[in-house]
């Protein structure tokens, strides 16, 4: 098993382990206990809020891209990945998964990959974008984030200076993806593509919310957002396990600096989490139909037809013609008949 395959799940089970230990497993029952009907039945409409644009987002980047994408279908398929992201350690695997079945099911993998990596990283790009504009208006905020996160100043500026750098020494490779952003601008789609991200964006932050009152946070929601967007924000780092890690760790700080409760904001995270798996379990109904639905293809597909093999027509052979023997040969005694049973002709 290669190092980097555990060095991640080993990080976050290190960091989880030291923040229930930080705040005490009580914390942990609270979160948990908090949950409800009613923050249940709120995590369900927002996850169908946020799966449906995105899935819309999906369709509206594969149809400019010259690709069929039934909205239906990028439902189911955007639900499914949720789940699989959700219960898989790599936190991608869904994603990729889609990706590569749409990408076969018309005919270019390729397209197909590369038009999922484009409507996450429109995305994203929107979520760094609404971050960096709460720390503008915040910027006290910043070195909390610093604090939550080691090393995520330099790491924000690494980004700054590396993005564009390897973006320009790569410009020969990525020619089949600025086609594919000046194809969904032709196509009139980057509007509603960027609209729908912003309206997924509202609904995981919406979501926050509710795990956040759920766990007693009285704050007004206009407070909450700035905390929550970071939370969000630190979930795009690649150590994580399903979005459990550094968002824990940063809502924590966060809680902590503003005077609302590290334990609150501990509490909010993992309440958040758990509504964000109730959210996702349709992906989970999705899989499992299909998977029976495959079984029994296969099923049927391995039963061949009892067919019965054409009987070979006999064919009576026609009978041989019986020779006439001519009467002066016949011998005496004969009793006047041939062999053939017919009477043989005598001389008068």
């Amino acid at each position: 098993m290669r190092p980097a395959r555990v060095a991640r799940p080993l990080a976050v089970a290190v960091i989880v382990g030291a923040l229930v230990w930080w705040s005490g497993p009580q914390a942990v029952l609270d979160a948990l206990g908090a949950l409800q009907a009613g923050p249940v039945l709120a995590a369900l409409a927002c996850g169908v809020v946020t799966t449906v644009c995105s899935a819309w987002r999906w369709c509206l980047v594969a149809r400019s891209m010259g690709m069929r994408l039934p909205l239906s279908t990028a439902v189911a398929d955007c639900y499914q990945a949720l789940f699989l992201n959700a219960v898989l350690p790599a936190g991608m695997l869904g994603d990729l998964h889609r990706a590569v079945g749409h990408g076969r099911r018309s005919g270019d993998v390729g397209r197909g990959v590369r038009a999922v990596v484009f409507e996450r990283l429109v995305g994203l790009i929107v979520l760094v974008a609404v971050a960096a504009l709460v720390l503008a208006a915040e910027p006290e905020l910043l070195g909390v984030l610093g604090a939550a996160v080691p090393g995520a100043a330099w790491f924000g500026i690494l980004a700054l200076v590396a993005v564009p750098a390897v973006a320009w020494l790569l410009r020969g490779r990525l020619g089949a993806l600025t086609a594919d952003v000046r194809a969904v601008a032709r196509a009139g789609s980057m509007a509603g593509v960027l609209g729908l991200s912003v309206v997924a964006l509202a609904g995981y932050l919406a979501t926050f919310v509710v795990a956040a009152r759920a766990v007693g946070a009285t704050a007004p929601v206009l407070q909450l957002l700035p905390l929550l967007v970071l939370a969000l924000l630190v979930m795009a780092l690649p150590l994580n396990v399903g979005g459990w890690g550094p968002r824990e760790a940063v809502a924590a700080v966060t809680f902590g600096a503003v005077g609302l409760g590290a334990d609150q904001g501990f509490a909010a995270a993992v309440a958040y989490g758990v509504l964000c798996m109730v959210a996702c379990l349709p992906g989970g109904a999705v899989l499992l139909l299909r998977l029976t639905g495959a079984r029994r293809t296969t099923a049927r597909g391995s039963r061949a037809p009892h067919a019965p093999s054409p009987q070979t027509p006999v064919t009576a052979d026609p009978p041989l013609p019986t020779p006439r023997t001519p009467a002066s040969l016949v011998p005496a005694g004969a009793g006047g008949r041939l062999h053939g049973g017919r009477p043989a002709r005598t001389p008068a």
